[in-house]
């Protein structure tokens, strides 16, 4: 799976567990060494990043003898490295969003055209309640490359005469992915020959669907492994929720106009729905980043009304020294590109608030967020320029890291985050701004969302355990 949030190791698990470091260290020399040992040299690259950590997995898998392989592609499908397995048991398209766009196409219709290039001739394929568009597109794929397509149906189907299923995982659309991760794991059982999990009958083509692009498959009586899958199911930086004292971390990973959605959803139903503390104020603040060519002011827009106190916007380094960011490092964006977009965010934000008042008696009047990128003559490190005209007070605030950005949010109140130092954490009156507020809310609510990377690197500093 990718990306990886803390180490990457993560995204080559054996029995849900990322390998050892020790077999990790392993299976990369040796692949590494066969490439360039193989390898033309006088036409041919090593793999980049994605393709070789693919071509590694692969391998461990193959080494290590496992009885399965749940491969996810890493953008799109059709052209995707991953996409080299010929006769895979089954194939599966989760809900459709806008994403990558200039890789993957800028509608609905040519990404579902992408996606559904993992289908192969013969190879059951299943997929979620789409848009009727990108759906149809999904069934031609599917016809044109001789694959059985159907349609999982609701998770409900398998609640009727039963208990309401438990899932491991917060969100209502997390419904609609359980539904999909149990018709794979049921033709899996279906190849090994087990009795008792609803067979999948073929649809003959022709055959009348009752209006449906798709055919239906049928819902099945869950076995009990099935049922405590669902239940104890965890998966890190996705509808998380860390209580740390008065400060709760809310991490979702949502970096497409559909997951922010639900992730508003989500948050709303998590955080916002919880009764007022009797015993004073709740601040409740966004941390917010979002990389490649993602449209951040459609992102920003749909979280405006969940009513944010403070917007807190910072590259995914966790510290501003490359040097601590082994596993988060990104050699194709350079701090002062991901400093730039965080200020272009700031502003984005302000323009937003201004647009709501008048709209909304909620919100106060916001102050006009600026800001610039000045080099601190003493250290030749990056200060931030406060926004104008009155920095202590500021809705939307950009820091360097994300360890800074923690400090202040926390103000000292998280056990796991140091308290922001007096002078040299953060040098600048800006970084003030509200820290009276923080200190004295009898509840914090900070959503982390925007990018995996984001969320991967604010859990690094804040579950130390995840780097071991």
């Amino acid at each position: 799976s990718s990306p990886h949030l803390v180490q990457v190791r993560e995204r080559i698990r054996i029995n849900g567990q990322p390998i050892s470091k020790d077999l990790f260290s392993k299976y990369f020399w040796l692949v590494y060494n066969r490439l360039e040992k193989t390898r033309d040299p006088a036409h041919a690259s090593m793999p980049a990043y994605f393709r070789f950590l693919t071509i590694m997995a692969f391998h461990v898998f193959l080494q290590e003898k496992v009885d399965l392989a749940v491969v996810e592609v890493g953008i799109g499908g059709t052209y995707d490295c991953t996409n080299i397995i010929r006769s895979p048991v089954v194939c599966g398209v989760s809900s459709l969003g806008i994403d990558h766009t200039s890789i993957l196409g800028d509608t609905m219709e040519k990404i579902a055209w992408q996606k559904g290039g993992i289908f192969k001739p013969g190879v059951p394929a299943f997929t979620v309640a789409q848009p009727e568009r990108p759906l149809e597109v999904l069934r031609e794929r599917a016809q044109e490359l001789k694959c059985p397509l159907y349609l999982c149906p609701e998770l409900d189907d398998f609640e009727e005469g039963c208990r309401a299923l438990e899932l491991g995982l917060a969100g209502a659309h997390q419904r609609s992915n359980a539904a999909l991760a149990l018709q794979l794991a049921r033709m899996w059982l279906q190849r090994r020959g087990c009795q008792g999990v609803g067979e999948l009958k073929e649809v003959p083509p022709g055959t009348e669907l009752l209006g449906r692009p798709v055919p239906l498959a049928p819902p099945f009586q869950l076995t009990d492994a099935m049922i405590q899958g669902l239940r104890d199911t965890e998966w890190l930086g996705r509808t998380q929720v860390l209580c740390h004292g008065p400060v709760t971390w809310y991490l979702d990973g949502a970096h497409t106009t559909s997951s922010i959605q639900a992730c508003v959803r989500w948050f709303r139903q998590a955080a916002l729905n919880q009764d007022k503390p009797h015993d004073g104020s709740e601040v409740r603040v966004l941390l917010f980043n979002a990389t490649g060519d993602r449209d951040t002011a459609a992102l920003l827009k749909l979280l405006v009304p969940c009513h944010f106190d403070y917007a807190v916007f910072c590259p995914n380094f966790t510290e501003v020294s490359v040097t601590n960011n082994a596993d988060q490092q990104n050699f194709n964006v350079t701090l002062e590109n991901s400093l730039t977009r965080c200020l272009e965010n700031q502003r984005t934000w302000t323009r937003l608030l201004e647009e709501k008042v008048g709209q909304d008696p909620w919100l106060p009047s916001p102050l006009r967020a600026g800001g610039l990128l000045q080099p601190a003559p003493t250290r030749g490190s990056l200060l931030l320029v406060p926004p104008a005209p009155r920095p202590l007070n500021s809705p939307a605030l950009v820091f360097p890291c994300l360890a800074q950005a923690l400090r202040w949010v926390a103000q000292g109140r998280d056990p796991q985050l140091a308290a922001p130092a007096a002078s040299g954490a953060h040098p600048h009156p800006a970084a003030s701004s509200g820290a009276v507020l923080l200190r004295e809310a009898a509840a914090v609510r900070v959503l982390v969302t925007g990018s995996l990377h984001l969320v991967g690197g604010v859990l690094r500093l804040l579950d130390p355990a995840l780097s071991q």
